[in-house]
């Protein structure tokens, strides 16, 4: 079908999940097909993805796009309806160089997850830079969501802090988010979790704690 829509993902994926926000904030309907990367790739994946293979991957009318949020970027190109990106075209930049940011410095937290001694501890110190920064600098005392009172796509690219970061924190044995030392960025977090097209669609925190302290 031309306009068939399908997410080829991972449940406990991040990046997977910003691509299923984003397709229920705009309300498209969509068929999900879970992979299994940690025994067999399927032919599918390795057909709409060759160079990566990696998920996420949107398939639309068999036309496949790949990078978590190049794929939110064509969402909202080919479905207007509930704006993910305001129209201000300085609005519009800014919300751009906070998906960049969160891109650039996120992995910092994963590696306080899969690194010792001192490669997590700098791990680690990257991280508590990186909260203090979007603490101070997003403007998010002022605002609900980062571009304002509406959910955008920074806030999607900032999703794993809803979910993920909790668990790498209680899987590592480490303490890094801390509610006094970061209120607006907790702030913030509360309300996208309260979103309700997040919450319906945030993975089980149980299940994922499972699943990330068999990988140490």
């Amino acid at each position: 079908m031309a306009d068939q829509v399908k997410l080829y993902g991972v449940w406990n994926s991040p990046f997977s999940c910003r691509v299923i926000w984003a397709l229920k904030l705009k309300g498209i309907p969509y068929d999900y097909i879970e992979e299994d990367l940690r025994n067999k790739k399927s032919a599918q994946l390795l057909k709409y993805n060759p160079v990566h293979k990696k998920i996420p991957v949107l398939v639309h009318g068999e036309k496949p796009i790949c990078e978590s949020m190049v794929i939110i970027e064509y969402i909202e190109e080919t479905w207007p309806q509930n704006p993910l990106l305001p129209t201000d075209p300085y609005e519009r930049a800014m919300a751009r160089f906070w998906v960049k940011f969160a891109d650039d410095k996120g992995p910092a937290i994963w590696r306080t997850f899969k690194s010792a001694g001192e490669e997590r501890e700098n791990a680690k110190k990257e991280t508590l830079e990186m909260l203090r920064t979007i603490e101070e600098r997003a403007g998010l005392e002022k605002k609900k969501f980062f571009g304002g009172d509406n959910i955008g796509i920074a806030d999607i690219a900032f999703g794993w802090f809803a979910r993920w970061f909790g668990v790498i924190e209680e899987v590592a044995g480490v303490k890094l988010f801390e509610a006094h030392a970061f209120p607006r960025l907790h702030a913030w977090t509360n309300n996208f979790k309260e979103v309700p097209e997040i919450k319906e669609n945030l993975p089980d925190r149980d299940k994922m704690v499972a699943h990330f302290s068999g990988l140490v």
